[in-house]
């Protein structure tokens, strides 16, 4: 009698326990809106198929799984029998709930009876494939070595190519509309645990108070909830990359996907994140490093560098050594304008170059943007128009500028260097440092869904300033950013005590 009342508490405390692990699965998989449920009613029993829609063939679904259930449901006697009505081979019974969250994630579509969840019936429909296509190619963010797959104008290919990666009941995606004219479909991306929930709180006030008729494009909806619109700096990051989205994702930062983009809006960003680059991750340390270090030396020198001959040549000639003061004076000999018009002249000519080889055809802009480079540079130095030395300053300055792995920040270091070309012709030196000032107190107020723009530099961050400008060993990368404040420091667990002879046999 003893063991008997031992045996029934604690057979029934092991089904209560199944169940509820099965309904919390299920629970945890309903707050992403990607998630479904079918509900069939077959001899009074109801038929239960879950499944992430991101993650499945549709077409099997509708033509290999639905029509069999409705047609043979009624031979359907325990969950074992579907395996013999589905013309599908990969079929599973199982009994662990456990492994219902896992095979949900991996495409599956989980059948089971409602009044009867001991038996789940798994049932292998994913579309492993899909949006793997050569259009899928990023075009603007290309990489040497790395992933090559993009985004495309489809929200469901795109979740479909996170969730792939992320294979987590903790990626959560929440879908929203926007447009009162057409809506579009607008999902907020985040892993809960590690992303701070005020960041996707002031995500969703910032899109449900959006008023506006038709949103065409991700990066439209960027501008209009960024903290401060009319400045020339993005405060997010906008990408086509998904390794890059993955990797602002597990970092602890919120993704924003709409329909009919083939962008992803990172934030909160911070200044120093625009000259990072995904293919940095992919190469060794100290080689990353010494590539980012050149990105942001060639952004510094593609503002300042024309600035700087402006304000020598008009107000600061006794910097210049004797050996360079003679190249310049025979170089200037013949100009008949001041340093800054033949400056601005050079400016302008190279950014209408360059804007009319981006929108022609590719081959048409590539062979305008070198035999019009060649032409004119030549012609305008023969013609006494310009100097041979500025027209190398500028060339420089131009091939800086494109050194910046974002498409936008290199838009702001191009308009940046017009005003500190005019401060310099003004006031020479001291307009460059006037200009510096104004432009640091800017950068200083900007802030990414509250975020401070200069973190970790401003405010000061001593424990993320190092992998600000260069990019750490994999053995001290181990903790997401502080400053972005994630709920979940570690990121992962390096070995600490490593030998080179761990697993060689020295006998």
């Amino acid at each position: 009698m003893f063991r008997k009342r031992r045996v029934r508490p604690q057979a029934q405390k092991s089904y209560e326990t199944e169940e509820n692990t099965f309904t919390e699965v299920i629970n945890k998989a309903k707050r992403s809106s990607d998630f479904s449920t079918i509900s069939l009613t077959v001899n009074n029993e109801q038929i239960i198929i879950s499944y992430y829609k991101t993650l499945i063939d549709s077409d099997i679904l509708q033509k290999s799984v639905l029509p069999f259930l409705k047609d043979k449901g009624s031979e359907i006697k325990e969950v074992s029998d579907i395996r013999n009505m589905i013309p599908i081979d990969d079929i599973k019974i199982i009994k662990d709930p456990i492994e219902v969250g896992k095979a949900l994630h991996d495409g599956t579509a989980v059948v089971y009876f409602k009044n009867n969840k001991k038996e789940y019936a798994l049932v292998n429909i994913s579309y492993p494939r899909l949006g793997q296509r050569e259009v899928n190619d990023t075009q603007n963010e290309f990489s040497v070595i790395g992933p090559k797959v993009g985004f495309i104008e489809d929200i469901s290919t795109n979740l479909h190519l996170i969730r792939e990666h992320l294979s987590t009941s903790d990626l959560i995606i929440e879908e929203m509309s926007i447009g009162t004219r057409s809506e579009k479909k607008v999902a907020i991306i985040y892993i809960e645990g590690v992303t701070n929930p005020e960041y996707v709180t002031t995500a969703k006030q910032r899109l449900r108070a959006l008023d506006i008729d038709v949103s065409y494009d991700n990066t439209q909806l960027e501008q209009m909830i960024s903290d401060n619109s009319t400045s020339p700096f993005p405060t997010y990051i906008t990408t086509e990359r998904v390794d890059r989205t993955i990797g602002a994702l597990t970092q602890g930062q919120i993704v924003l996907i709409s329909d009919k983009s083939s962008y992803a809006v990172i934030g909160p960003a911070t200044l120093m994140e625009f000259f990072s680059n995904p293919e940095d991750f992919y190469l060794p340390s100290i080689i990353a490093s010494f590539f980012k270090l050149i990105r942001i030396f060639g952004m510094l020198f593609s503002i300042f560098s024309t600035a700087f001959y402006v304000a020598i040549l008009t107000f600061h000639y006794e910097v210049v050594s004797k050996e360079l003061l003679g190249p310049i004076i025979y170089s200037r000999a013949n100009v008949p304008f001041p340093p800054v018009a033949e400056v601005l002249f050079l400016e302008i000519t190279i950014d209408l170059l360059r804007e009319a080889g981006a929108r022609l055809p590719s081959k048409i802009g590539q062979t305008l943007g070198i035999v019009g480079a060649i032409v004119i540079g030549q012609a305008t130095v023969e013609a006494a128009l310009t100097s041979n030395i500025l027209l190398i300053i500028v060339a420089l300055a131009a091939l800086s500028s494109f050194t910046t792995p974002n498409y936008k920040m290199s838009n702001a270091v191009r308009l940046l260097r017009y005003p500190f070309i005019l401060l310099a012709a003004i006031w020479g030196g001291l307009g460059i440092y006037v200009g510096l000032l104004l432009l640091v107190g800017h950068l200083a107020r900007l802030q990414s869904l509250g975020v401070p723009y200069l973190l970790p530099i401003f405010p000061y961050r001593k424990g993320g300033i190092a992998s600000s400008f260069v990019r750490p060993s994999f053995l001290k990368y181990d903790n997401r950013p502080r400053f972005f404040r994630p709920l979940s420091l570690k990121k992962y667990s390096p070995a600490s005590n490593k030998d080179p002879k761990d697993g060689l046999n020295t006998e």
